[in-house]
């Protein structure tokens, strides 16, 4: 547990104006929203809350006694009224007449929908029985981490009797189901003053008949135990003391963004993987510790956690003291085969057989001396949370070792489980992942209008996204917009010149520390000049060559460099112009630029074909609305090369056109999305002409 005082310990957010007026229901999601609020009292989705309500039975119109309990799934964090299951509580207690043993447990999962209330189609979970069978209105299960600090000890009964005395009971470690529900209804025939359990190496459960002294009584529970704490772990030596120091923030960060890619790499076979950093205070006393690597083999021991972060953590060989970033990364594959191989072990050592099939071996979390944590998984939420559930994990460890002897789970049960049939049923029923699912991409130019419109249309399926552009204030309220609609976790931003080498450089970083590396490059940056070559100036041209050829020759070799280091393949996309292809009057500029582009694009897609790397064209024409270049002098000089006024030009483009029809950004975006995905995987080297139709632009 992390050091804590009176000021910081949790606060009341009860608020009696809010709750007068409040079904039970509705007081049972008030509870849980303010339970879920805060992190040292629950991760996310991890443990659940219940009331017994009288409610008249939809057939029958009589009271009936309704169980209300988070659904399977949820988080009480953020769950509403349709996250709780709802189930007769008669026949929930019928049930126990068809149970014969802890070898029909899980079998017993397959009666709960019986038990359903008023059609409810919300999953119960495997955790309804604990709360159907205490005898009290309103039941709260929760993880805090000064409870499992305490659960995972090796004295863990002794410290719950000298913490909390007779008003909290202890019971051993049973995995979560059937049989623990009747323990738990037997504990509290047998202790019927008794306010809750601390479960060995899991969490809390605490009751009560009142919903607002039930949520109270939690709280009460969990500061005692932090002050407990406080006052057990003062001036001790935490986690065996300091091994290494950290390095400074920045290169720790340049750490990482070496790191990530190339473990990314070695593990997305079959899925993309996204990354996750973290080097926040509680992370670096651990990875800095003498005591890490033996407590980070003992594994994890809540359900919860472990389900999250796996058996154990991959510690990688870094010596903060004399770093050498290219020796680690030369080791990162003998050491990621090394924890695969260890993971096939366990696997094999504790399979039954009916276990579902070997998945992933590869490690979520990869600790670095000197630098942080790492965590991959499959989406960027998932690789964030991941990485929040070892921090719990971390105060945990912290806690018991400092006060006791830190406890794992024991390695059979934790792999019974995570290799789980529940579980496993679980996950069979997840929805098919989005096309771009685990897909990282930098796109530059990002707050223009074609830029924003290929990033929504990148994250509606499924895809991260850094948007990069030179205007801060535009980019910032594209991303608002974004992350408004898609979540923060998809969106990042970074303000890059693509002609400052540095600063393009120091993009990807970016990228690569917030995401864990690349697989799409959209290179949009640009400006339109228009002038007759007599009035064309040199810095017009060397402006035009900078921005159109030289930024996009920059953000494409170091795209090229990220992409190699994975070794999973990438795309690169051009947006080009009509104007490479067909020339234009009074924009040789422009033209001769946008000319090099594609044929830029050529050369890359020869270097990359060999190693994946698809690289291809979208050449968009007269593309006004949202787009930035149409909104300077570019639209003025346009108007007159053609002698019409500004509301006439789009008009006159339209015409222009073959099929008479205007080209918006989103068209644009969805060319770019076609090269970017799978749609396309056997195409390079290639022109797509975004453009209603024009003969001079035809490539053959």
């Amino acid at each position: 547990m992390p050091i804590t005082t009176a000021a910081n310990r949790l606060s009341n957010l009860w608020d009696d104006s809010k709750a007068k007026e409040m079904t039970q229901p509705e007081l049972l999601l008030y509870r849980s929203n303010l339970l879920g609020s805060d992190k040292r009292i629950t991760n996310y989705g991890g443990g659940n809350t219940s009331a017994k309500v009288m409610q008249p039975d939809p057939l029958t119109g009589e009271m009936a006694e309704v169980l209300w309990v988070k659904g399977s799934g949820g988080d009480v964090g953020s769950i509403k009224m349709d996250g709780f299951a709802t189930l007769y509580m008669d026949k929930l207690r019928a049930l126990k007449g068809l149970y014969r043993g802890v070898e029909q447990e899980d079998a017993m999962v397959g009666y709960l929908p019986h038990c359903t209330f008023n059609l409810n189609t919300r999953a119960a979970s495997i955790d309804t029985p604990l709360h159907a069978y205490v005898p009290r209105k309103h039941v709260d299960h929760m993880h805090p981490d000064a409870i499992i600090a305490i659960a995972a000890s090796k004295n863990s009964r002794e410290l719950t009797q000298k913490i909390f005395g007779d008003e909290i009971g202890w019971l051993p470690w049973k995995r979560p189901g059937y049989e623990l529900g009747l323990w738990l209804g037997k504990y509290c025939a047998e202790h019927p003053d008794s306010k809750g359990v601390v479960l060995e190496s899991h969490g809390l459960f605490t009751w009560d008949d009142d919903a607002k002294l039930c949520y109270e009584t939690t709280l009460r529970i969990i500061n005692r135990a932090m002050e407990w704490f406080e006052g057990e772990t003062a001036g001790k030596t935490i986690f065996g003391g300091a091994k290494h120091q950290s390095l400074a923030p920045a290169a720790r960060r340049a750490v990482a963004a070496a790191l990530m890619p190339a473990i990314r790499g070695m593990i997305s076979e079959g899925h993309p993987m996204v990354g996750h950093f973290d080097d926040q205070p509680a992370v670096l006393e651990f990875v800095n510790a003498k005591g890490m690597e033996p407590l980070a083999a003992l594994g994890t021991s809540c359900p919860d956690h472990f389900l999250r972060t796996k058996i154990r953590p991959l510690v990688v060989a870094f010596d903060p003291a004399k770093p050498d970033t290219a020796a680690t990364l030369a080791g990162l594959k003998s050491m990621v085969e090394a924890y695969r191989a260890d993971y096939a072990a366990y696997y094999n050592r504790c399979k039954h057989a009916n276990s579902p099939a070997l998945r992933d071996p590869n490690a979520v979390v990869y600790l670095v001396p000197g630098v942080g944590m790492l965590t991959f998984a499959k989406d960027k939420a998932t690789a964030r949370i991941s990485g929040e559930f070892y921090v719990n994990a971390i105060n945990v460890m912290r806690g018991a070792s400092t006060v006791s002897e830190y406890c794992g789970l024991p390695e059979q049960e934790a792999f019974d489980i995570e290799y789980w049939l529940l579980e496993e049923a679980k996950l069979q029923r997840m929805p098919k992942p989005k096309s771009l699912a685990g897909r990282i991409a930098l796109v530059t130019g990002g707050a223009g209008g074609i830029g924003s419109a290929t990033a929504e249309r990148f994250l509606r399926e499924g895809a991260c996204v850094m948007l990069a552009d030179i205007d801060e204030a535009a980019l910032a309220d594209t991303a608002k917009n974004l992350t408004s609609r898609y979540g923060a976790d998809v969106v990042r931003t970074v303000t890059m010149n693509v002609t400052d080498e540095a600063a393009v450089i120091a993009a990807y970083a970016d990228t690569a520390v917030e995401f864990g590396g690349l697989d799409i490059l959209v290179s949009n940056a640009g400006i339109a000049s228009s002038a007759p070559i007599e009035e064309t100036t040199l810095a017009l041209w060397n402006k035009n060559m900078d921005i159109l050829s030289t930024g996009y020759f920059l953000v494409s070799r170091e795209a090229f460099k990220i992409l190699k280091t994975q070794g999973i393949g990438g795309s690169v996309v051009f947006i080009a112009s009509k104007n490479g292809l067909a020339a234009s009057p009074n924009a040789a500029a422009y033209c001769t630029a946008k000319a090099a582009e594609i044929h830029l694009a050529r050369c890359l897609a020869l270097e990359g074909a060999g190693v994946q790397i698809r690289v291809n064209v979208v050449n968009p024409d007269a593309v006004l609305r949202g787009s930035k270049i149409w909104s300077g002098d570019w639209l003025t000089q346009r108007a007159s090369t053609y002698q019409t006024d500004k509301e006439g030009l789009e008009e006159m483009y339209r015409q222009r056109s073959l099929l008479k029809r205007s080209v918006l950004p989103e068209d644009i975006a969805e060319a770019t999305y076609f090269f970017a995905s799978d749609l396309s995987a056997k195409s390079t080297g290639n022109i797509l002409n975004v453009d209603a139709g024009n003969v001079q632009a035809f490539t053959r």
